[in-house]
């Protein structure tokens, strides 16, 4: 990437004012995107809905990217943007779609929030990055808090499958955050995310008018259209800007010792205007998702190995 790329993804919200502000919209924008999906999944099937959500947010993002994200190098990077619309995008929106079709939003969100555990340990496996004492912990305990939630899909409680999408959908996003690690240098963050988005969204969108029933969607219905425009506009677009405007100001400690907040605000908003119960075993899953979450994004300490 060019160094006005470089200087404009790291300028967007140039001083730190309201960067608390800032860090609490991305976690209402992230914790609610889970529920309104579930509401524009009750007029939509699950993949287009998947695909137009990506691909509106993404062609909000190219916008973004145009005005910010200096100038990408597409004849060279294609094969970046490519793996990167794939994990990013189709399989991990794709699966978290289909998970959130068949489970309470909830639920879905504590399975899809293993990611950053999921991140830990394949940067330590693929990038050689350190793992430390708190680390572990955080991987065991997150680990944990799956199993506890997946007893719901053997207890029959809530679909197996789902907890199987789930838990992909985790893997997949974090195989895509891994590997951007590796291309961060040359690839442009706005960019990254836009051009796979647009991608990605094409591809879901294309395969949902040859798969899925398009005509029984609810076109005319408020709710499906004040859904996909939040989830497009505000759990996609918006919240990414939030994301590398706090990270190019110097606060990716605080965003990411934050993340743990996610899944807790999707389960509250579930439960309080979805109406979802709280299970034991949700609340046990929760819990120890958050704690891992918590132990793997704090400052590290003592290490207790590395990857090749």
């Amino acid at each position: 990437m060019d160094d006005a790329g470089r200087k404009a993804d790291i300028s967007i919200f140039g001083r730190r004012r309201n960067v608390v502000a800032a860090l609490g919209l991305l976690v209402v924008f992230w914790g609610s995107s889970f529920a309104v999906v579930e509401v524009g999944l009750r007029s939509s099937p699950p993949m287009l809905f998947a695909g137009l959500r990506s691909l509106l947010g993404g062609l909000a993002m190219l916008g973004v990217a145009v005005v910010w994200g200096g100038r990408p190098n597409l004849r060279r990077e294609w094969r970046a943007f490519g793996v990167l619309a794939v994990f990013n995008v189709a399989v991990f929106i794709g699966l978290q779609t289909y998970a959130i079709s068949i489970l309470p939003s909830g639920t879905a969100a504590v399975l899809v929030y293993l990611q950053p555990i999921l991140v830990g340990f394949l940067a330590w496996i693929s990038l050689g990055e350190s793992l430390s004492v708190a680390k572990v912990a955080g991987l065991l305990l997150g680990f944990s808090g799956i199993a506890a939630v997946s007893l719901e899909g053997f207890s029959g409680s809530v679909p197996l499958v789902g907890v199987l999408f789930g838990a992909g959908s985790a893997l997949s996003w974090a195989i895509g955050t891994v590997y951007f690690k590796r291309v961060q240098e040359r690839v442009s963050a706005l960019w990254s995310v836009a051009v796979p988005f647009v991608a990605g969204g094409a591809v879901l969108t294309a395969l949902a008018a040859f798969t899925e029933p398009v005509g029984e969607v609810s076109w005319n219905s408020g709710a499906f259209l004040a859904a996909l425009g939040w989830a497009s506009l505000f759990g996609i677009a918006a919240a990414w800007v939030i994301f590398f405007g706090l990270v190019g100001a110097g606060e990716a400690s605080r965003v990411s010792s934050y993340i743990f907040v996610v899944p807790i605000t999707a389960v509250a908003i579930g439960v309080v205007f979805l109406g979802e119960p709280l299970r034991a075993t949700l609340l046990v899953g929760a819990a120890l998702v958050v704690g891992g979450i918590y132990l793997v994004n704090r400052s590290p300490g003592r290490k207790v190995g590395a990857g090749r």
